[in-house]
């Protein structure tokens, strides 16, 4: 055989069964994605100081309830639409929402100015699976997983935010 047949011949014994593989495992593993916005179908927001998470918003439902300036409760009906749902999807993707711990708390009994440190319920709903998140600002774990998980309320609350200033307009 010649140089460039054994070549060819290494080329097709080697690297086309490799691609073929590469191939049939990427797209079975795309294909099973367990949390695909196909498939998104709520979320669910809710917070408040303590074990009182006071302030809730249902995606599916589209109730929005929260305490305003003037500690009075403040019920509206607030639709999401789809633009914000996926941009909320895309962005617990970004930051990993999917791999959180179910529960991160802190210690609960340091209070800040008279008050407890608020907490939060962040819960994705899907056909298939659903994520739930209880996050305690007092979390002292890992850095990077207390910035992600405020950068995802952040996110969230500025989703809120100016659907309900589009809604008021």
């Amino acid at each position: 055989m010649s140089d460039r047949s054994k070549k060819i011949f290494l080329t097709i014994c080697i690297v086309v069964p490799f691609l073929i593989y590469c191939v049939y495992y990427y797209s079975h593993m795309i294909k099973n994605a367990p949390y695909k916005f196909t498939e998104f179908q709520s979320i669910v927001f809710q917070y408040g100081p303590g074990d009182s998470l006071v302030n809730k918003f249902n995606s599916k439902t589209g109730d929005y309830e929260y305490v305003n300036s003037h500690d009075s409760i403040v019920k509206m009906h607030l639709h999401l639409n789809k633009d914000e749902l996926l941009y909320l999807h895309r962005k617990a993707a970004d930051l990993g929402f999917w791999d959180f711990p179910s529960v991160e708390m802190g210690d609960t009994t340091i209070k800040h100015n008279g008050m407890r440190p608020p907490r939060y319920l962040i819960e994705f709903n899907y056909q298939r699976k659903s994520k739930k998140v209880l996050y305690d600002a007092s979390f002292d774990g890992d850095p990077r997983l207390k910035d992600a998980n405020e950068q995802m309320i952040k996110e969230i609350t500025k989703v809120l935010a100016d659907a309900e200033g589009r809604q008021n307009n």
